[in-house]
């Protein structure tokens, strides 16, 4: 999918959200409902390829509403970017099911690595960047690998589309 009509995501980890696996807190209803209007208006603009990175949290919630997306818009694409093979073996029940579930739904699956490395997190949000026009961000200010992509996205000039997210 070329560049100029992708776009992808970075944001927190469950356990940096205030509301870590709880869907229905104000917060995370919130965020979610922001994610897609957003990506909705990037649809409007001409985006078709989302790439996700596939962690908890904030990254499901993008694949989720990308997956929704499409079910309007059968020409959305979703590309999982897993920055190492089996990086879900750790999770909770939870996040691994819906882990699952996301990567059945993705029309491509890219794994950096096959098993972890000190870059691989860091391999894998450049290579969404280096893919993509617009970086969406969900972000607290804290520091972090999101803060680090936000950064990485400006220096190689993509527009960054920043949702504000409460700090925990």
């Amino acid at each position: 999918m070329e560049q100029e009509r992708t776009c992808c995501f970075t944001g927190h980890r469950a356990e940096k959200l205030p509301w870590r696996d709880n869907d229905q807190a104000r917060g995370c209803l919130e965020l979610k409902k922001v994610i897609a209007d957003v990506i909705s208006t990037l649809y409007d603009g001409g985006f078709r390829h989302f790439i996700c990175g596939m962690a908890t949290g904030a990254d499901i919630y993008f694949g989720e509403a990308v997956v929704a997306l499409r079910s309007e818009h059968p020409d959305v694409t979703l590309e999982a970017a897993v920055p190492f093979s089996g990086q879900e073996r750790r999770w909770s029940p939870y996040w691994k099911k819906r882990y699952a579930r996301l990567a059945e739904e993705c029309d491509k699956v890219t794994v950096l690595h096959s098993e972890y490395t000190p870059t691989c997190m860091m391999d894998r949000n450049r290579y969404m960047v280096d893919r993509s026009r617009v970086l969406v961000a969900a972000y607290n200010g804290s520091a972090g690998g999101t803060r680090s992509t936000m950064l990485y996205a400006i220096r190689q000039g993509l527009e960054v589309i920043e949702l504000p997210v409460e700090s925990k």
